[in-house]
């Protein structure tokens, strides 16, 4: 994964990412269609709570974070 992603001004000054496990069900229908018969998901919110990006796996959300030079905090 070579590409960086520009998270905006949503990321705050501090740089970091908080990261939370989503239960597939609780999602819009178009993004259960793209969910690939996973149950669980991963999502990388902003400090102000705005969910920035969906993830396969916590480690590819950990991973996505300090690609892009953030800390990422795992909350449940």
């Amino acid at each position: 994964m070579n590409h960086k992603f520009d998270f905006g001004p949503e990321m705050g000054e501090e740089r970091i990412l908080y990261v939370r496990p989503v239960a597939v069900s609780d999602l819009p229908e178009d993004i259960r269609a793209q969910a690939g018969g996973a149950t669980r998901i991963y999502a990388l919110h902003a400090a102000n709570g705005e969910r920035l990006a969906l993830v396969k796996d916590r480690w590819m959300a950990f991973h996505l974070a300090r690609a892009n030079e953030a800390v990422a905090l795992s909350v449940h």
